[in-house]
């Protein structure tokens, strides 16, 4: 996913037109203009993304923290934040409904009213509960806290959607190709559930495939392996199997198989040797890994050996659009995440 500076914008970043199914997210945005509130609002790349957001003029910036900090951080970094909503937890004037509505969703923790504020003070609890009342459409998160403290509020609080069992992830990898499209994959699940079972697995593919297809994927999913359709044995490649024909079962309009070797998978040499037979070797976009370590390190080494922008985690199967970002993002990658996760909304 690439950006470029357009003078005519005025600076404003933009992804490369040839960006499948990001051009229809911002006309989704322009169509119907969303909120997203950002849990870190002093962080100098969130000041910058939420500068560039407001001047695009199709998502609402709202920044958490204290109105005074938040426009000391952006004076001192030079950022023009005219239009964000700053709201501050000690000021909010909606805080009492809010703590009623947070003890009753933690009412099996027994959460008493002054736990609750003092819970709620932090940003990514308080920005959560913005999302539950309605008050933002999306939340990012991520810059300063880690994966797991802006996934924990986001299981409590937002839970799952009907249908789904778990929350998951996928990473959308992005990459120039000679032809002038952009190369779009999906990789799932490398960021959220540490060793899945099959029939996670089945859920985290259909999720990771539905995703694929906002950004232009047709999706052809491959359960990836050390093994190629029994070429291999052991208890992980029989979990593969397995989950593969469950996925098969539950999504028949989708095209996946596996067990697949990852060269299976994407080479159609390898492929026509390994499995002649089958729709998804050679040409897979959507890979589906074993367990959280295979995944992690398959979407890094795309990442830093083969030339993809990675863009995720993008988490999949809540009841509203919340996502996190990596504490080494930059603005770009923020500005970027935030319209995906508002056009998800």
């Amino acid at each position: 996913m690439r950006l470029s500076k357009d003078k005519n914008l005025g600076g404003i970043y933009i992804m490369s037109k040839n960006m499948q199914g990001f051009g229809m997210m911002i006309q989704k945005l322009k169509a119907s203009p969303k909120k997203i509130v950002f849990t870190e609002g002093t962080d100098e790349r969130i000041l910058e993304a939420a500068s560039r957001l407001l001047a695009s003029n199709f998502l609402t910036p709202i920044l958490v923290g204290k109105e005074d900090e938040v426009q000391a951080a952006a004076e001192e970094y030079g950022y023009n934040i005219r239009g964000a909503q700053i709201i501050d937890p000690e000021n909010f004037d909606r805080m009492d409904e809010m703590i009623a509505m947070f003890c009753e969703l933690r009412k099996s923790k027994n959460i008493q009213p002054d736990e609750a504020r003092k819970i709620l003070s932090a940003g990514n609890y308080f920005g959560t509960m913005l999302v539950k009342m309605g008050v933002a459409d999306a939340l990012l998160g991520g810059a300063t806290y880690s994966t797991a403290d802006t996934v924990r509020p986001a299981l409590q609080l937002i839970k799952t959607k009907p249908g789904s069992k778990i929350v998951s992830s996928c990473f959308i990898m992005v990459r120039p190709s000679a032809t002038g499209e952009n190369e779009v994959l999906a990789m799932a699940d490398c960021a959220i559930n540490i060793k899945p079972t099959a029939e996670e697995l089945v859920e985290i593919a259909i999720e990771s495939a539905e995703c694929g297809r906002i950004f232009g994927i047709d999706p052809k999913v491959a359960f990836l392996s050390y093994s190629t359709l029994g070429s291999g044995k052991g208890e992980d490649v029989d979990k593969m199997r397995n989950a593969c024909a469950k996925a098969k079962e539950a999504a028949p309009d989708l095209s996946i198989d596996g067990e697949l070797q990852f060269d299976a998978a994407v080479s159609p040499r390898v492929a026509e040797t390994k499995c002649p037979d089958s729709k998804v070797a050679g040409h897979a976009n959507t890979f589906i890994f074993p367990d959280i370590n295979a995944g992690n390190i398959g979407y890094k080494i795309a990442q830093r050996l083969g030339g993809f922008d990675a863009y995720g985690p993008v988490l999949l199967g809540l009841n509203a659009p919340i996502n996190d970002l990596s504490r080494g993002c930059n603005a770009l990658e923020v500005y970027s995440m935030a319209i995906i996760t508002a056009a998800l909304s």
